[in-house]
């Protein structure tokens, strides 16, 4: 569950990130972020992650308060956060077996559960006959599929896609979606932050709007407002 109880960002250089946000998001829900560039959608994605805390207010992700987390605590919440990236940000020297099972290696998991996850979560993705590959022997779409398996394959309570269709072509971006859509229907909180109109209006999903760092609009099956 996250929660954002009157949530203010304002940056060294004065630039508000957030405004006064209260919001709060349940487990399992499928939630789009939406609003121009610098409405504030990045800086609500990094506190969640706790790439960024609040100037003044509280955000709390799965029972941590970020503004007060000591820093014994910070692996434990960020091995409960997937996340995906519009550029996909895999190692080009490692295969996707290789890109998903470091994702692991990196919060000190055995050989034995590498071995037994890695292959269930590009399963999980379509690509379990590409795990020999190496990014730039995939398409735009497998990489992404990579960086999802990636995501998943420490079982996260919560996903978060930033722009993740971004860089795909309609038909790809879609496939993308549906695999999102599929893993939120396994029980995980999925949060994507998008430009994309179609998707959005088809979806029906929960729809937040930030506008100049303000949540503008929190509507249950929302549409996609024109950002101007």
């Amino acid at each position: 569950m996250i929660r954002f109880v009157d949530a203010t960002k304002v940056y060294s250089n004065g630039v508000v990130g957030l405004k006064n946000v209260t919001v709060r998001v349940e487990k399992g829900e499928f939630v789009f972020v939406i609003g121009a560039s610098g409405s504030g959608k990045s800086t609500f994605l990094k506190m969640i992650m706790h790439e960024e805390a609040p100037t003044s207010g509280e955000v709390y992700v799965n029972g941590y308060s970020i503004h007060n987390m000591p820093r014994s605590e910070i692996p434990h919440l960020r091995r409960s956060l997937g996340i995906v990236f519009q550029d996909f940000r895999l190692l080009p020297n490692k295969t996707a077996y290789e890109n998903v099972a470091f994702a692991m290696q990196i919060v000190e998991a055995s050989p034995r559960e590498i071995r037994r996850q890695v292959p269930l979560a590009l399963g999980l993705v379509g690509l379990s006959k590409k795990a020999k590959a190496y990014p730039n022997q995939l398409s735009g779409g497998e990489q992404q599929r990579v960086a999802l398996a990636r995501a998943l394959v420490n079982n996260p309570s919560v996903l978060i896609a930033d722009e993740p269709t971004g860089n795909l072509d309609p038909k790809t971006s879609w496939e993308i979606m549906d695999l999102l859509e599929e893993i939120n229907q396994r029980g995980t909180t999925v949060i994507v932050a998008t430009h994309e109109k179609d998707i959005v209006d088809t979806m029906k999903k929960r729809v937040l709007i930030l506008e100049r760092g303000e949540l503008r609009s929190d509507e249950k099956k929302g549409l996609y407002i024109n950002e101007n």
